[in-house]
């Protein structure tokens, strides 16, 4: 339940809440939490290495390896490291083609054609080729199988295979957003699918740089290089293992000691603390990655938007850049990251603790109310967490805070089968659209068909107008018409404050200076497709 060693306490939270309360918000200072002394005389050692295997440490658990079924950002990075699409994305989110080698697009939005690579083979050494793709696309449509891309599928009315290397996909109607959908589906082997059916996620087989070697749940995953991969000249590192250490203290440690290569991410309150030591580079981007918390608005009390609203108003999300983001990031002023497609920036919900009580009072609930939050057990998650509780403490709401592994949180989030089986009251967490499209980092997220298990509206948010715009920007074949309706949506979610929206990340990685090619993208996802030991 609790993280170690580098969580605040919870009088230096409610010390900081009164400083920043009280106007001197840029006053808080993080000295102290590391246990050691940034600008000291610590170096770092190795600032060589003599073999071609790295280690990734990351800050939790992967959830899944199978690439259909794969929502979290982590088990998307792994499942990419063996696996392969039609199309793909560069470092700039922009959708390119792999194994795609070239496609068109009918003037309806209609018809797409992919003409494949040739001479490609899946590590178990078949052939990839049209029929492979039409396998995938038929598995990720079945019903049965329940896997989260089916919704990204729903309008493919009809695969055709004219050849080995051309795939025709038609749809029922226009769906703007399909390119980017089809660089988020995997080819998997189809000798694999049929030997390992629902257990293809223990044995995975792509066309990608990297063969499955290992996953111990929890502990590491372990891929290999691909002899046989058809890119030349690539992977150039022999192995790579992705190590799960949630705590911030220990990923730093690793790169410290050399015993891992690259950290992701590097806890921004030790990034001061790390820069300009020998052997070791911070590197920092904008992301599309958003932090806010869900609130049950099938739930009282937050079936009451003033209650919503009152919790925007009672975070001061400036103070949580600040304190729990190192001053490392933005306040969220939408739905979405100013860095994804078709955003719109909304005004309001400035820190106000009068107007969050006169809400609140107004809802019925003058002297605040009991609830939970919920989120992983990673060291900066649960410093969020108790941020959230403390701010939240001074308008008389109570906040439990619970944190879990990711896996156990994943399972009690989707257990749920409909809105009244659901547990959750609120969830902090975070978001981004790893299709990089607008209707990524909304469809999923605010339609009411992806309630729990189908998808990530743990919100349970239902509002009839953003159904119908999602639809309609979905069909929209002009992208002016999509950045109108797109604009209507995140101003009515917005009011409707089924969040509470607090900021966007930077993305900060640490790697040691011998490390080049291993990128993470603005959704961030890991790439590890030109990792190379210099």
């Amino acid at each position: 339940m609790k993280a170690k060693g580098k969580v605040w306490s919870m009088f230096m939270l409610l010390l900081i809440t009164v400083v920043v309360t009280a106007g001197c918000g840029n006053k808080a200072s993080n000295e102290g939490q590391n246990g050691n002394t940034a600008g000291g005389t610590e170096t770092s050692t190795p600032t060589t290495k003599n073999d071609k295997d790295i280690v990734i440490a990351i800050n939790s658990n992967f959830i899944t390896l199978d690439p259909h079924n794969a929502s979290d950002t982590h088990s998307i990075s792994a499942a990419r490291t063996m696996y392969e699409g039609l199309m793909g994305f560069d470092e700039n989110m922009n959708v390119v083609p792999v194994l795609a080698a070239s496609h068109s697009i009918s003037e309806d939005g209609l018809v797409y054609t992919f003409t494949l690579q040739e001479n490609v083979k899946f590590q178990d050494g078949t052939d990839f080729n049209a029929e492979a793709v039409k396998v995938n696309i038929d598995r990720i449509q079945d019903e049965k199988n329940n896997l989260r891309l089916r919704k990204s599928f729903a309008k493919v009315a009809k695969v055709e295979t004219p050849d080995a290397k051309t795939v025709v996909i038609t749809l029922s109607e226009p769906y703007n957003a399909f390119l980017n959908k089809v660089a988020m589906a995997p080819i998997i082997s189809p000798k694999a699918l049929e030997e390992n059916g629902t257990d293809i996620s223990k044995n995975p087989v792509g066309t990608g740089p990297f063969k499955f070697k290992e996953w111990v749940q929890g502990d590491r995953l372990v891929v290999v290089k691909n002899p046989d991969y058809w890119q030349a000249g690539l992977p150039k590192v022999d192995s790579v293992t992705f190590r799960p250490v949630p705590e911030n203290g220990s990923r730093i440690a690793m790169l410290k000691t050399g015993e891992a290569d690259f950290i992701y991410p590097m806890p921004t309150e030790q990034v001061s603390e790390v820069e300009g030591l020998e052997g070791i580079t911070v590197d920092t981007i904008d992301s599309t990655i958003v932090r806010y918390v869900t609130l049950n608005t099938m739930k009282k009390p937050f079936d009451d938007v003033k209650v919503r609203q009152a919790i925007n108003y009672a975070i001061n999300k400036e103070a949580y850049i600040k304190v729990v983001k190192s001053g490392l990031g933005a306040k969220l002023d939408s739905t979405m990251s100013s860095k994804t497609q078709y955003y719109s920036p909304q005004t309001g919900y400035d820190y106000d603790i009068e107007k969050a009580k006169q809400l609140l009072a107004e809802a019925g609930y003058p002297d605040g109310f009991e609830t939970e939050i919920w989120g992983e057990n990673e060291s900066e998650t649960m410093k969020g967490m108790q941020f959230i509780q403390q701010q939240l403490a001074l308008v008389g709401i109570k906040v439990d805070v619970k944190s879990m592994e990711g896996g156990t949180l994943s399972d009690q989030i989707n257990s749920a089968k409909t809105p009244e089986e659901a547990k959750i009251q609120m969830w902090y967490v975070s978001w981004s659209p790893s299709s990089g499209d607008a209707d990524g980092a909304t469809r999923g997220l605010f339609s009411s068909e992806m309630f729990p298990p189908a998808g990530s509206n743990t919100a349970y948010y239902k509002n009839e107008n953003v159904d119908k715009w999602i639809a309609e920007a979905n069909k929209s074949v002009d992208p002016e018409a999509a950045k109108s309706i797109y604009g209507n949506i995140q101003k009515t979610i917005w009011e409707d404050a089924p969040w509470a929206f607090m900021g966007v990340d930077q993305i900060i990685s640490g790697k040691r200076s011998y490390l080049e090619g291993v990128k993470v993208f603005p959704d961030g996802s890991i790439n590890v497709l030109n990792a190379e030991v210099k």
